[in-house]
């Protein structure tokens, strides 16, 4: 069974480029435009890994971080935040909302491959990470 991550960000050209670069691997990819509608799929379908764009509109990146770690339901999955803002600063808040990793755009495919990844390893029972660049 493909494992499900979600990527909210509404930029379309981003959530096109994104999923295109996923579909190398055994996922399914669902996608939100907004921060109101990412929620609503987290809590449908429970995604492994979410990818969150910080700035959307409704609800921030960082709102439905803090959010996701707050539900018992979702305790499971990774988020990793995708930002423009690079500024030690935001990555910080970033972390301290509850963010697995903080990953700064423009970033390539393969980074975001090895991210995902890395991330999906530390959802599996008795895993650990798996170094940027490795096989999952």
């Amino acid at each position: 069974m493909a494992t499900t991550i979600l990527i909210a960000d509404d930029e379309r050209s981003l959530r096109r480029l994104v999923s295109v670069g996923l579909a190398v691997g055994d996922y399914r990819i669902l996608e939100a435009r907004d921060g109101e509608e990412a929620w609503r799929v987290l809590q449908a379908e429970r995604p492994a890994v979410a990818l969150l764009d910080v700035q959307m509109p409704v609800r921030t990146g960082l709102e439905l971080t803090e959010a996701i770690r707050r539900d018992d339901d979702l305790a499971g999955t990774r988020v990793v935040l995708l930002s423009a803002k690079a500024q030690p600063a935001d990555v910080a808040a970033g972390l301290a909302a509850g963010a697995d990793r903080y990953l700064t755009k423009p970033f390539s495919l393969a980074e975001l491959l090895a991210v995902v990844r890395n991330e999906l390893a530390m959802t599996a029972p008795g895993m650990g990470a798996v170094p940027l660049g490795g096989e999952a």
